[in-house]
């Protein structure tokens, strides 16, 4: 498994595919994904290592705390040489009754820090990013200058290494940028959600920002194996149940049709859809790699074909253009 744009975030070279650890979380919290068992989340971290992924994206808020503490329990077992990186993040913060609010003072994220370097039992985290530049989503951003100063200090004093942020457009990161250089974008991109091809993607890779794309395949709907019976079966505690339109007619019948196509070009290379679909991804010479969410060692290994697959500029003709319905995976609901 070779790394993509080798080196471009400082001196970390990293694998195309990192491992999303919000599911991993748990369902104690209000985005969770239903009950996880941390022995699977643990198997499955090891399996990434072993298959070559060298890098997790976590936050404090999954789980409210719990997801870093499973990263910490899966890394207490490997040696020093094969631990991965770990990405997290600071911004969203919640009270005694796990009600989740947005903060982005400096004496805020210098606790989220201390809070997250305890729970991960390290003493640096590889990549520190803003979560979000406002939460719930709003036209301004008031904070985010305050929020990059502290997360510079924090890289000063050591505590983290590069700095990043997650959910931003072109207009905030402009802003921070008139600082220092943002060294690291999250963003979603997926077959169904295509909107930073347009700014976002050109920006980082004339800034030389390492791209990180999450929801590749759109929580689940482009895996190849949702279906609707499975949909219904989800827990209450699935936010995708409960807070996801995508997950609801009209959209879920236009992308569950999207997926025929993924199947057919699945079927060519054999694999699923889901290795197709985060493939796509990937084909974007501006994506650094993709975020995907595993919650067991049969997921892992279902997709781990994707760090390695080349689709051609015809596989991406016909998959493209993406549908034309709006997509609800976007700003109303907190994501990796």
């Amino acid at each position: 498994m070779e790394s993509r744009r080798s080196g471009i975030l400082g001196t970390l070279k990293l694998s195309p595919l990192g491992i999303g650890c919000w599911a991993m979380g748990g369902d104690a919290w209000s985005y969770g994904w239903g009950v996880q068992n941390d022995a699977d989340s643990i198997a499955a971290i090891h399996r990434a290592v072993e298959r070559g992924i060298n890098w997790l994206d976590t936050a404090p808020v999954y789980g409210l705390g719990h997801s870093e503490v499973v990263v910490a329990r899966a890394l207490a077992s490997l040696s020093k040489s094969e631990r991965p990186y770990i990405f997290s993040k600071c911004g969203i913060v919640w009270n005694q009754y796990g009600k989740i609010r947005h903060q982005l003072s400096s004496a805020s994220i210098f606790k989220e820090v201390e809070g997250s370097l305890r729970r991960l039992s390290v003493e640096t985290i590889d990549c520190y990013q803003i979560h979000w530049p406002t939460y719930p989503p709003r036209a301004l951003a008031p904070d985010i200058e305050e929020a990059w100063h502290a997360l510079l200090k924090l890289k000063e004093e050591g505590k983290i290494r590069y700095v990043g942020v997650s959910n931003f457009d072109v207009s905030q990161l402009q802003r921070l940028q008139v600082i220092s250089k943002v060294e690291s974008v999250q963003s979603p991109y997926s077959l169904l959600k295509t909107e930073i091809e347009n700014e976002l993607l050109p920006f980082c890779e004339l800034n030389d920002a390492a791209v990180f794309v999450y929801s590749p395949m759109a929580s689940g709907l482009l895996s190849g194996k949702m279906t609707r019976k499975r949909i219904s079966s989800f827990m209450s505690s699935d936010w995708r149940k409960s807070k996801s339109l995508d997950f609801r007619d009209p959209l879920l019948t236009q992308h569950l049709k999207y997926v025929d196509k993924l199947s057919i070009l699945g079927s060519r290379y054999g694999c699923v859809a889901g290795v197709i679909a985060i493939a796509w991804t990937l084909h974007n010479s501006a994506v650094t790699g993709a975020i995907v969410g595993v919650r067991s060692e049969q997921q892992l290994d279902e997709i781990i074909a994707a760090a390695d697959l080349c689709l051609s500029d015809d596989d991406v003709t016909f998959l493209s253009p993406s549908p034309s319905s709006e997509s609800s995976l976007s700003s109303e609901t907190l994501k990796e």
